[in-house]
């Protein structure tokens, strides 16, 4: 595995995705902007300098959602599909050259109750539910990470209620998670989906959500 700011390259299973993790530290690092630059590069094989990202959604043009690649494009003359994220001290950064991605990033904290309705579907609150409070905390975050991670995969979108869609529970998906209940707006690519739990430290989890 190649190795980009002190982080590791990891290739998920497909062979078209690539993601990279940096804890920044005290010192400081890399934040998401330049460590997707250098996870381009690194793919490329051109100067970090002279990836050129763009913020500007495909559909209305709005400053939201994933970034995209100006420069350069993939080796087969395609542009990249990317996305970057941070929490806490943590940052991930992928890039796939035939796959839409996503990155959701969130802190382990200890209740997020008053947001469960509005981001949980009530079938995972009730697994939740099941589960020791350490494990909750990290499950609970695990799964908005995801949810996260796939409206930035979509992008533009008017699927605004996360708490709509279910995805199996971490911890009995072996940190490959799936869509269990869907939504309309997913369209049928959504049996495609996975989402790829990262192995991080700390208080911290991160997902990379792969598009059929």
């Amino acid at each position: 595995m190649d190795a980009v700011a002190d982080g590791e390259i990891v290739e998920l299973p497909g062979g078209d995705a690539r993601v990279v993790t940096v804890a920044r530290g005290r010192r400081g690092g890399p934040g998401p902007e330049l460590l997707l630059r250098r996870l381009v590069a690194a793919g490329a094989g051109v100067p970090a300098d002279d990836v050129e990202l763009m913020q500007s959604c495909e559909t209305c043009g709005g400053r939201h959602g994933r970034p995209s690649v100006g420069y350069p494009t993939t080796p087969s003359g395609a542009p990249w599909f990317v996305d970057a994220g941070a929490a806490g001290e943590l940052v991930v950064a992928a890039a796939a050259t035939r796959r839409r991605v996503g990155v959701g990033v969130e802190l382990v904290v200890a209740a997020l109750e008053g947001v469960d309705e509005a981001a949980l579907h009530a079938s995972e609150r009730a697994a939740l539910a099941e589960l020791e409070p350490p494990e909750r905390a990290r499950a609970r975050a695990t799964l908005w990470a995801r949810k996260s991670a796939l409206l930035r995969a979509i992008g533009h979108t008017e699927f605004t209620e996360p708490s709509t869609l279910a995805l199996t529970l971490p911890g009995d998906d072996e940190g490959i998670g799936r869509i269990e209940r869907t939504v309309p707006e997913l369209g049928p690519g959504w049996r495609g989906v996975r989402f790829h739990d990262l192995t991080v430290p700390g208080a911290v989890v991160a997902s990379v959500a792969v598009l059929a």
